[in-house]
């Protein structure tokens, strides 16, 4: 790129007399470099500041407290778990998963909490290891049991991780490959397990279907896979087993003794030597774990998988800002209010950020950038959604569906305004069209709640009911119907209106009795580590990784074919 000195020296050498040719260069990257330049947003923050250094504080205390518990639950089902299965010649799943993919790559796990003070006995990661990586190149959805976990048994939040890997391999198009060893459905749960439509089975139902749909399914059998489990492998495009070490049956040993009275070990009932060289069930023969996920990614290697994405893909830019200084813009309180331009400045290629309607409906920002070089359409609260940020909102959105531009939803909204000016401005069916767009809309959709997700602003603003590709929280956020102060207020209004028809008085002390537990309830339960225990997003991430985070997850969404979309009636 010219320098701007240069620029100008080259602007007057052309004006005096030069060739036509070096004249269209010169106003081609003239242009160009004006163009960039306009799109730069300003750094209009100063970490000089009391309030900066504050709110950075705060901020990397939750960072702290989170990498705490992420790394407990890497540790898996404790000590002891951990030196029973190593004496077994076996790796630990997060080695397993380390060996699977391409050295030096990442992998995006997902939900990580997962099962966080869920139960009354700890259930790390849910018991069940997932997310993205590369193997020969190809991103994958990898799902490892954790038999260091009760056994690597399902429970009820096992099922759900599963469920949700496989959703996302299916809308993103991601070969699967199930690294099993699991002990089947935890038993005394099996009626939160079994029975139901989003239970045990639609493992099995959903790997049929994405086999129907050119989705590759592979297993590689390293432990115990029995029962409802023996599925996974039986269901694979291609399956691989363990010699001496991976074992599949619809029943054990011991039902099989009370059944039919035959006594049998393992090895024999269902180990690699029987399901390679007599039932077919498997087709690669292991002789170890190492040698297992050799022979996956030899399979990942033959899928003739070509990737091609359908954007103006260009060359990946750091932003001219740090997102170190993500968490002191933000801080952990929520009723301080920050500019979202300030976080996009941080997160998008060369912090440049051609903005949509700037001028109006100021408490909702649009505009395009690019992230890791993948173009992006961001929507980002600064505010309240009145009825001209919500018909911005809805607007931005069909024209990133007509072009076939992602979206990314920077989530940090209390609502939809609300009284009579508004309800007459009709903020009802203005919010409805954004709902209308977002629901609709068929290009990768990727949201991230950086501070508050209340009420009807989380569905205009691409909550989890709005199928997002990905969803996550940073460490500061909170989830809930409404604030709990304003539920507290709400419910005590209730009361007191209550207690006036009849005649009788409230004093403030027993208002504040029954409001207190009502704000700590809310406070509780609109936790992200709340939130990401029973999966409402895909995990709890450092604001300073949301860059790299979010461009793992655009590329992975681009090995499938982007829709299009067709909207439904907007009420105008």
């Amino acid at each position: 790129m010219l320098s701007l000195k240069l620029l100008n020296q080259t602007k007057t050498a052309v004006l005096r007399n030069t060739r036509p040719a070096f004249t269209s260069l010169f106003r081609s990257q003239y242009h160009t470099f004006h163009e960039d330049n306009a799109s730069v947003l300003p750094n209009l923050v100063e970490p000089a500041s009391a309030s900066f250094k504050e709110n950075a504080e705060r901020m990397q205390q939750l960072v702290d407290d989170l990498n705490l518990k992420t790394e407990k639950i890497k540790l898996g089902g404790g000590e002891a778990a951990r030196q029973r299965h190593l004496s077994r010649k076996k790796m630990l799943p997060r080695d397993r998963i380390n060996r699977l993919i391409d050295p030096n790559s990442p992998f995006l796990e997902l939900s990580a909490l997962a099962g966080y003070q869920l139960y009354d006995e700890e259930v790390p990661a849910g018991g069940i290891i997932t997310g993205i990586g590369r193997v020969h190149g190809v991103e994958c959805m990898i799902v490892a049991n954790d038999p260091t976990v009760k056994g690597g048994s399902y429970y009820p939040i096992t099922v759900k991780k599963h469920l949700r890997a496989q959703e996302i391999a299916k809308e993103n198009h991601l070969p699967c490959i199930y690294l099993v060893d699991s002990g089947g459905a935890n038993l005394p749960r099996q009626a939160d397990v079994f029975p139901d439509r989003e239970h045990f089975g639609r493992i099995f139902y959903n790997q049929a279907n994405m086999s129907s749909q050119g989705i590759p399914q592979i297993a590689a059998v390293m432990g115990s896979c029995t029962a409802g489990g023996a599925y996974v492998p039986a269901m694979a495009d291609e399956s691989i087993i363990v010699r001496k070490q991976g074992t599949i049956f619809l029943a054990g040993p011991p039902l099989v003794k009370a059944a039919i009275g035959e006594t049998i070990s393992p090895e024999d009932l269902g180990g690699a030597d029987l399901h390679c060289k007599t039932s077919g069930v498997t087709d690669h023969y292991a002789l170890d774990d190492e040698h297992a996920l050799v022979l996956a990614r030899r399979v990942v290697s033959t899928l003739n998988r070509v990737k091609k994405p359908q954007l103006d893909l260009r060359a990946p830019e750091e932003p001219l800002y740090s997102p170190d200084e993500i968490g002191g813009i933000v801080g952990d309180n929520l009723k301080k209010p920050f500019d979202s331009k300030n976080i996009i400045a941080r997160l998008v290629d060369g912090s440049r950020f051609a903005e949509f309607k700037e001028n109006y409906g100021t408490t909702l920002v649009t505009g395009f950038a690019h992230i890791h070089g993948y173009p992006v359409g961001i929507i980002a609260n600064n505010g309240i959604l009145f009825s001209e940020s919500a018909l911005k909102g809805a607007h931005f959105i069909q024209l990133c569906s007509q072009r076939g531009i992602p979206l990314v939803f920077l989530q940090n909204i209390t609502g939809f305004m609300v009284g009579s000016t508004a309800e007459a401005g009709g903020i009802a069916k203005n919010g409805a069209k954004l709902v209308n767009a977002v629901s609709c809309a068929k290009v990768p959709k990727f949201t991230v709640i950086t501070g508050g997700s209340f009420g009807a602003g989380n569905y205009g603003m691409c909550g989890r009911a709005y199928s997002p590709r990905f969803l996550w929280m940073w460490p500061n956020a909170r989830i809930s119907v409404m604030g709990g102060e304003q539920s507290a207020n709400v419910l005590a209004q209730i009361t007191r209106e209550s207690k006036a028809k009849k005649g009788e008085t409230w004093p403030e002390e027993e208002q504040e009795k029954f409001m207190a537990p009502i704000r700590a309830k809310y406070e509780a339960e609109g936790h992200p580590y709340y939130s990401s225990a029973r999966l409402w997003d895909d995990g709890v991430i450092n604001p300073r990784d949301t860059r790299d985070v979010l461009g793992l997850a655009l590329s992975a969404s681009l090995n499938a074919p982007i829709e299009k979309t067709n909207f439904g009636v907007f009420r105008m």
